[in-house]
């Protein structure tokens, strides 16, 4: 049976879950990597949204009217923020894994829901 793919906020509410069941959600640097995190998502949308809406080329128009067509800029933006979030899920999952609560032991959630999704 295949798995519903979570959208990116549901995973974002999902680690959030999994944050809260190891106790922390109150930490300072979660809450702090999890707001960062949170408007990379942010970011990652609207960037998506533009490109979708414009297409992924553009033309500019130039001297004498010669138009010269170009990959969308935004594209440039999401790849970026693509990475950053990726290191901030990195740095999460190291907030989580080392000052967790409870059975070291036991298979690490967020790292078996990361890589379902």
């Amino acid at each position: 049976m295949q798995q519903k793919r979570l959208n990116l906020n549901e995973q974002a509410a999902e680690i959030l879950r999994i944050a809260e069941k190891h106790g922390v959600e109150q930490n300072f640097f979660f809450i702090t990597t999890f707001k960062r995190y949170q408007v990379q998502l942010k970011i990652l949308n609207e960037l998506e949204k533009t490109i979708n809406e414009d297409g992924v080329l553009v033309t500019k128009e130039y001297v004498k009217g010669r138009e010269n067509v170009y990959s969308h800029p935004a594209i440039a933006d999401y790849n970026k923020t693509v990475d950053s979030s990726n290191r901030t899920v990195a740095t999460l999952v190291k907030i989580i894994t080392t000052l967790r609560h409870g059975d070291k032991e036991e298979e690490d959630e967020l790292l078996a829901f990361l890589r379902k999704h």
